[in-house]
């Protein structure tokens, strides 16, 4: 044990050139050039990881693999932020993997360590690093969903504004490809203020959509049905012809609805 208490200590009082001759061997086997920034960046961020490894010889597993959980949460969050592709992340793991324990069973041979204890550290390291390396990708995963989500919902508040026109009256033209996402955000978000808006008349316009399918032109019709609840008169234009048979397949009945080929003749209506 005293041995192992030795590497540890080397490992931490010389953590930052351990891991700089090892990114030299690394960059000479290849692997992807880093700008200087990023080269010191990724030392700095290694040195902290070597640092928690060496110290995990002197504490138990579990409060190491604790430590670890928080800084590769950390590292996960920061690589989604700049938008960095995991593959790439990934790449150079194995090989840098080889090149790390190959110098740390260097170390601790050095350090008079026995074949037992050598196989020991690795055996800690080892699987400390894949306990980071899983905790990495489950934060840069978790992180880049919710921006993902987030991102989708500004771009749903964008493609259906409600527009006022005159008195009385606005217009909700759907953009894009309507989906459940974003039906979701028409019932949960954009109808509950139509209210507030005094109108009598919306007009949906659907000049701007190419396609939806029967599931959501469902939905659509009942935006329709919970606005007419209110007292608010729902006119649709621009429905194409591929639009009107995926509307007639989903069993809804088109002459209980004012329709219009175009916002113009809807508001010409109104007239």
């Amino acid at each position: 044990m005293e041995s192992i208490l030795k590497v540890k200590n080397y490992l931490v009082d010389n953590a930052e050139k351990i891991i700089r001759d090892m990114t030299d061997t690394a960059n000479d086997n290849h692997n992807p050039k880093l700008s200087p920034e990023e080269l010191e960046q990724f030392i700095q961020k290694n040195t902290q990881f070597l640092v928690l490894l060496a110290d995990s010889l002197q504490g138990s597993r579990e409060s190491a693999e604790e430590e670890l959980k928080q800084w590769s949460k950390q590292t996960g969050e920061e690589e989604a932020k700049l938008f960095r592709r995991f593959s790439n992340i990934m790449k150079p793991y194995p090989n840098r993997r080889l090149i790390f324990l190959q110098k740390i069973s260097q170390i601790s041979m050095e350090h008079g360590l026995s074949t037992e204890d050598v196989i020991k550290v690795n055996n800690r390291f080892c699987y400390l690093m894949d306990v980071s390396m899983a905790e990495t990708i489950s934060a840069y995963e978790m992180y880049r969903d919710k921006s993902i989500k987030d991102h989708q919902r500004e771009i749903n508040a964008l493609s259906a504004p409600i527009v006022p026109i005159q008195d009385g009256v606005a217009v909700l033209p759907l953009i894009g490809a309507i989906d459940y996402t974003r039906v979701q955000h028409l019932l949960n978000y954009v109808v509950p203020t139509i209210p507030d808006l005094k109108i009598d008349y919306l007009i949906i316009d659907f000049s701007g959509t190419m396609a939806i399918d029967m599931e959501i032109a469902q939905h659509i019709f009942t935006i329709h049905n919970v606005l007419g609840l209110l007292g608010i008169h729902v006119l649709f234009s621009g429905i194409r012809p591929n639009l009107s048979m995926t509307v007639v397949k989903a069993g809804i009945d088109f002459t209980s609805f004012n329709t219009y080929g175009s916002v113009k003749m809807a508001i010409n209506s109104l007239k």
